[in-house]
C-alpha cells in the first residue's frame, strides 16, 4: 500500500509540472526548487517506508542472522555463498565487444601469451586484454565463457561510485560534496552530519573500518549479515573518526551507497544499476545480493556479472563517462574517481590508484597492520588505476596507453605469491609502439 501511495504522489507531482509548463511555457526557479524538494521528500518517505517495514528485529530475522553468522564462522570468517540473490537486467541481446584480428593486434602475441599463462596459473576464470577499442585477447578457464557469472567481491565498490556518478548526471544528486543528511536526515544534529557523498566513496566516512570479529553482536557482523542491514547501518553503525579526517576501508561504508541511491532516486539499487548503468553500456546483467527477498541490495560486495561487463565499466571510465555516444557520467567524474586523498594516496572514489610506488600496499589505513599485496615493481603507467577485489580480482586501466587488463576468478595459490604489478606490466611492455609515439611515465 505505501508503494502505491508513493507512486501516486510522484505521478501527481510530475503531472502538475507538465500542466504548469504547458500553461506558462516554463516554471520559475522557485517552482523548480519546491518541486525538487517535494519529489525528494517523496523519495525519502518511500524508501524509509520500505526500510521501516524491515526495521523490527523479529525472531525470524534474528534466526536468519544467526544462521548466516554460524555459516561464516564455520568457514573461517569467509562467506562463500550469497543468499538471496536477485536478477539484474543488462542490455537486451548484449553483443560481444569487437575483437582485433591478427593484423589488428597492437600488443605482441608473446606478451599476450605470457600474461594469459600468468592469469591461468593464478586460478583465474577470465582474462581479457582490451586496447584502443578492440579485445586483444580473451580467455576463459574452468569451463567458463564470456557469459559466465563471476562473484565480484569488492569490485562492487567502484560500481557503486559509478552509480553515484550516474545519479549526479541525472540530477538526483547535486555533487559528491553534497551532505549525506540531505538523504539520511536521521543523522542531522549528530557527528555524522559532517559526512558527504564523497566520504562514502573514498572511505573517509569516519565509520568503523573493516576488521574481523567472532562476536555475533559486533556491529561489523550485524551490518554485513543482518536481513535488515540498511536500517542497522543508518541507526546503529558507529562513527569512530571525524568524517573526512581518516581513511578506513570498510564494507559498511560502501553498503550505504545503496541507501543513498535508493533515497536519491526512489528506485531500488539493483534496478538502477541495470537500467541506468549496464543497459546503456550494452553490458550483460547478473545478480545482486540482497539482505532479504525484496530487500536492500549489498552495494559493497559480491554482485555477479560476466567478465566483459566489468571490462565495459572500465572502458566507461577510460572514456570519461561516455558510452555509445551518450554521456553517462558528469564530465571529469571518472578522473575524480582516480585521484587519491591525503589520507591514502592509493585510493580514490571506489578505485585503487597507482600513487607513489610501494612494494607492498595494504587495504586498511596507511601504516596499519593488515593484509598487503605485493607490487614487485612500479607500474609502467603512473596514472594507472584499478578495480581491486578479494581473491586478487583486478581490472587494470592504463589511461596513457588506452589499455584495460582484466583478471577475475578464484584466489591464487599462496606460492608463488601474487604480484599485483606483473600482469599489467607484461602487457604494457608488449605494446607495439608506433615510431615517435610517446611512452607513458612509470610510477615513482
Amino acid at each position: 500500500m505505501p508503494s502505491m501511495l508513493c507512486e501516486s504522489i510522484r505521478c501527481d507531482c510530475l503531472r502538475t509540472t507538465r500542466q504548469l509548463a504547458a500553461s506558462y511555457g516554463r516554471i520559475d526557479m522557485t517552482g523548480l526548487r519546491c518541486l525538487r524538494f517535494l519529489l525528494g521528500a517523496v523519495a525519502i518517505f518511500c524508501t524509509d517506508s520500505a526500510m521501516a517495514r524491515q526495521a523490527p528485529a523479529s525472531d525470524a530475522d534474528e534466526a536468519v542472522y544467526r544462521e548466516r553468522f554460524k555459516a561464516i564462522m564455520a568457514n573461517g570468517g569467509i562467506l562463500t555463498s550469497y543468499s538471496p540473490m536477485e536478477p539484474i537486467a543488462g542490455a537486451p541481446g548484449a553483443s560481444p565487444l569487437p575483437t582485433a584480428s591478427t593484423a589488428q593486434l597492437t600488443v605482441k602475441p608473446a606478451a599476450l601469451d605470457a600474461a594469459a599463462t600468468y592469469a591461468r596459473a593464478s586460478n583465474a576464470r577470465a582474462f581479457i586484454v582490451w586496447r584502443n577499442g578492440k579485445v586483444q585477447r580473451a580467455e576463459y578457464f574452468k569451463g567458463g565463457d564470456r557469459s559466465a557469472q563471476i562473484v565480484s567481491k569488492s569490485l562492487s565498490k567502484p560500481l557503486g561510485a559509478i552509480a553515484v556518478g550516474r545519479a549526479i548526471a541525472l540530477g538526483k544528486i547535486r555533487s559528491v560534496n553534497q551532505p549525506l543528511t540531505d538523504f539520511i536526515p536521521e543523522w542531522r544534529g549528530s557527528a555524522k552530519a559532517a559526512m558527504t557523498v564523497r566520504h562514502l566513496l573514498d572511505m573517509r566516512s569516519g565509520l568503523m573500518e573493516q576488521a574481523a570479529s567472532s562476536d555475533p553482536d559486533h556491529p561489523l557482523n550485524r551490518a554485513y549479515l543482518s536481513p535488515d542491514h540498511g536500517p542497522y547501518l543508518v541507526a546503529h553503525y558507529p562513527l569512530t573518526h571525524k568524517p573526512g579526517s581518516y581513511y578506513g576501508y570498510g564494507n559498511a561504508t560502501a553498503e550505504l551507497v545503496a541507501v543513498l541511491i535508493e533515497r536519491a532516486t526512489g528506485v531500488r539499487y539493483g534496478e538502477f544499476i541495470g537500467k541506468q548503468v549496464l543497459a546503456p553500456l550494452g553490458a550483460e546483467g547478473g545478480e545482486i545480493w540482497v539482505d532479504r527477498p525484496g530487500g536492500l541490495a549489498h552495494s559493497g560486495c559480491c554482485m555477479t556479472l560476466p567478465a566483459e561487463s566489468w571490462l565495459r565499466l572500465a572502458v566507461l571510465l577510460l572514456d570519461d563517462g561516455m558510452a555509445n555516444g551518450k554521456r553517462l557520467l558528469p564530465k571529469g567524474y571518472a578522473a575524480d574517481m582516480a585521484h587519491g586523498t591525503p589520507q591514502n594516496p592509493h585510493y580514490g572514489m571506489g578505485l585503487w590508484v597507482a600513487g607513489p610506488y610501494a612494494n607492498r600496499r595494504g587495504f586498511g589505513a596507511v601504516g596499519k597492520p593488515g593484509p598487503q599485496v605485493l607490487h614487485g615493481e612500479p607500474y609502467l603507467d603512473k596514472d594507472l588505476f584499478l578495480f581491486d577485489g578479494n581473491s586478487n580480482q583486478v581490472v587494470y586501466v592504463s589511461p596513457a596507453t588506452r589499455t584495460v587488463v582484466l583478471r577475475l576468478g578464484d584466489s591464487p595459490a599462496p606460492t608463488p605469491e601474487w604480484d599485483n604489478s606483473k600482469l599489467p606490466n607484461i602487457i604494457l611492455r608488449g605494446i607495439e609502439w608506433r615510431r615517435g609515439k610517446k611512452r607513458p611515465q612509470p610510477q615513482k
